[in-house]
């Protein structure tokens, strides 16, 4: 291609370039499996995944069948009292647990607090939770929720208070990371930051909320302890759909969570009054969970069964290396500078770049179809899910933010303020 020509121009020769690719992409059929918004690029999977088709009657036969006509025969007739340990069985095998060691419940949120508290009960006399300034802020105020329970325990964080080696000590409890960066999309090597960790007795517990249905993730092979992570981004499961917790087997029998509602019990139907956690992963339960928020998880996981988890990388990588190189063609000139790492191995699936102003930047993008979201104070994050997206959308997408710095129609939203979610 000519290097002289315009951005324009050279997005535009590459048409008959993607078009080829998604000819050949073995993942193209399954985007036909969810809906797809009209005149819209999603770039924002990493926020909320889209509806599968198969929600919808698994939904309806869920109301109108096993509640409407079973009711309270369908906890037994329908599974709906194992659905929590089924649903997290077949998420294990797209994070790399072995049977037994995956539950869907709750929010991440809750799931964190749990097994930071676990995770502190199971090392005595260590006082010290570290995690990353970077990190999620939920994750970092639940980890404040805990040290009030816990008196003395500090919470100190890398890139803040020193590097992960440097605070990673003989009194560390554990150590909180999310393995994509929320912001950057930066990815840490589990394996590598799981060892050096343990190596000082400490346990280790990942955020898989940027992870799970993004890439293969390997959480017995890298002797992970405990994980925590979502279902409604790239696991497609709905807003609000219940989150999961994976605890290894090695620590079932001693871990025990705060939250000790009935479900936990060892016997929820004995009605004791003394409280007897159950064997397992159900002792990470809580109360009553939610049957019909968890119907839209079952009939995503259907559509990522018929997946192969490396092909799936393999494509995400290709989609996020030909949209940064696509959009770099205008970048410098305009102020937009890459906030991702530039190597696929430091990257989850998504890409963001830098602008001083990046929201108005995104409101003209969403405006004009494509869909991203921004994250303060200065980046334009675009989500890349490789089930749900074709190779030219992207450049359709780059094409979109190409005309809006050429033209600087982004200024007309500089006056934008944010309704509250971005």
């Amino acid at each position: 291609m000519n290097m002289t020509a315009s951005a324009a121009d050279r997005l535009a020769a590459a048409r008959e370039h993607v078009r080829a690719l998604d000819r050949n992409d073995p993942l193209a059929p399954l985007a036909h499996e969810f809906v797809q918004p009209r005149n819209t690029i999603y770039l924002d999977g990493n926020s909320l995944g889209m509806l599968p088709k198969g929600a919808l009657p698994l939904m309806r036969r869920t109301l109108e069948d096993e509640w409407g006509q079973g009711l309270i025969r369908s906890w037994v007739d329908t599974d709906w009292y194992r659905k929590v340990s089924l649903l997290g069985d077949r998420i294990g095998r797209l994070i790399g647990a072995a049977s037994g060691q995956t539950i869907v419940v709750d929010t991440t949120s809750l799931n964190l607090f749990k097994v930071l508290v676990a995770a502190l009960r199971l090392a005595p006399g260590r006082k010290r939770i570290v995690s990353e300034a970077s990190n999620f802020p939920t994750d970092l105020y639940m980890v404040h929720g805990v040290r009030e329970l816990f008196l003395g325990t500090e919470l100190v964080l890398a890139g803040r208070d020193g590097t992960l080696d440097e605070l990673v000590d003989a009194n560390t409890a554990c150590v909180l990371l999310t393995q994509v960066d929320f912001r950057t999309g930066a990815r840490h090597d589990m394996a590598a930051v799981t060892r050096r960790v343990q190596a000082q007795g400490a346990l280790m517990i990942w955020d898989l909320a940027h992870s799970a249905g993004a890439f293969p993730v390997e959480l017995d092979a890298c002797k992970v302890d405990f994980a925590v992570g979502c279902t409604y981004k790239y696991l497609n499961a709905g807003p609000g759909a219940p989150a999961f917790v994976y605890c290894a087997a090695r620590h079932l029998q001693h871990a025990l969570q705060p939250l000790t509602g009935w479900m936990s019990h060892a016997d929820p139907f004995e009605f004791g009054i003394d409280y007897r956690p159950a064997e397992g992963m159900q002792r990470f339960l809580c109360g009553t969970q939610p049957v019909i928020a968890s119907v839209p998880l079952a009939a995503s996981l259907d559509i990522w069964e018929k997946t192969d988890l490396h092909a799936v990388r393999r494509k995400s990588v290709a989609l996020c290396e030909r949209f940064i190189e696509w959009v770099e063609w205008f970048a410098a000139e305009n102020g937009l500078v890459l906030a991702s790492p530039r190597d696929a191995e430091a990257r989850g699936s998504q890409v963001s770049f830098r602008h001083a102003n990046g929201f108005a930047i995104m409101r003209a993008l969403i405006a004009q179809g494509v869909v991203g979201d921004f994250r303060a104070p200065d980046i334009l994050r675009f989500g890349f899910t490789p089930l749900t997206l074709s190779f030219e959308q992207v450049l359709d997408a780059a094409i979109v933010f190409e005309r809006i710095m050429a033209s600087g129609a982004w200024r007309s939203y500089s006056n934008a303020r944010t309704g509250g979610v971005t």
